[in-house]
């Protein structure tokens, strides 16, 4: 099963609330997206977003040019329904990141569902030349990942974990860490999960 067929499977087939990743509020990452101070028109893409209700909250705090790119079209449509008439305002791309080729670029790049999935070392540059490509110079990146003490395996699917030399290693020297904030994230069935969450600024 490709990368594109498991992502449409475990939508088509799970409640947006019965996966490990489901967060009812995105408290750090909002806080991180605001502590970048990226304009509110200057565009925040959510990469991976699926059916976050990030989106729903950046839209409440008076963000523009909002775009949510998935893989899957089942999660880009819970997420369209949930918002009713306010999906308009948002642009859904669905498509891989790896090849994914942006129409403009975006202030803030953030990204709490894919990276830590890119367990080929090609997959990953793939993914910072999108990063590179949709990022405007000076815009900010918050990426979480799997920290180094977290699960080995998430869906079903191998994961890597990171600190931050290690992502900011795969980033390359065009972006410099900000900041790192760590989440011990409890799933819907109350087990515990470790997120590193870390915030670059390209040069």
């Amino acid at each position: 099963m490709n990368r594109k067929e498991h992502w449409e499977k475990v939508y088509q087939t799970k409640a947006t609330d019965d996966v490990s990743w489901f967060q009812t509020r995105p408290a750090i990452s909002l806080k991180l997206i605001e502590a970048a101070g990226t304009g509110k028109d200057q565009g925040v893409i959510d990469v991976g977003g699926g059916a976050s209700v990030l989106v729903d909250c950046l839209l409440d705090a008076g963000y523009r040019q909002l775009a949510v790119l998935d893989i899957s079209a089942a999660a880009l449509e819970h997420a369209r329904r949930r918002l009713g008439n306010r999906a308009d305002a948002v642009e859904w791309q669905e498509a891989d990141v790896t090849t994914f080729q942006a129409a403009r670029q975006f202030g803030l790049w953030h990204d709490r569902a894919v990276f830590h999935f890119l367990t080929d070392k090609a997959d990953r540059q793939r993914y910072v030349e999108t990063l590179k490509r949709t990022l405007t110079p000076g815009g900010q990146a918050v990426i979480a990942s799997f920290a180094i003490d977290g699960p080995l395996k998430c869906s079903g699917l191998e994961v890597a974990r990171y600190d931050a030399a290690a992502i900011g290693a795969e980033l390359g020297a065009g972006f410099a860490l900000v900041e790192q904030v760590d989440e011990t994230h409890t799933t819907p069935w109350a087990t515990e999960q470790k997120f590193s969450y870390f915030r670059f600024k390209r040069h």
